[in-house]
């Protein structure tokens, strides 16, 4: 209906995308400044974040093109890195 509340917004801060995404903080800056991944939302004067629907939407993406067979990447990074997830060992 026309008349529904909207779903509340809400905002990611970086550790919170790093740990969603498995990214790390360089990654997610790199990917935003190829437009590869969402841009961030200027909170205050030293604060950003993500909007976590649209990093969730990113997320479905690389799922989505896991499973059809393709990459999801629009761009390769500068140094080639593989653009996904980082395993800790």
């Amino acid at each position: 209906p026309a008349d529904a509340p909207s779903p509340p917004i809400i905002i990611l801060r970086l550790p919170d995308v790093c740990r969603v995404t498995g990214l790390c903080r360089s990654l997610v800056y790199e990917l935003e400044s190829n437009g590869t991944f969402p841009r961030r939302v200027p909170l205050g004067a030293r604060s950003v974040g993500w909007i976590e629907s649209e990093v969730q939407s990113w997320l479905a993406a690389r799922v989505k093109a896991r499973e059809a067979g393709t990459t999801a990447r629009s761009a390769p990074t500068a140094d080639n890195r593989t653009i996904g997830p980082q395993v800790r060992r």
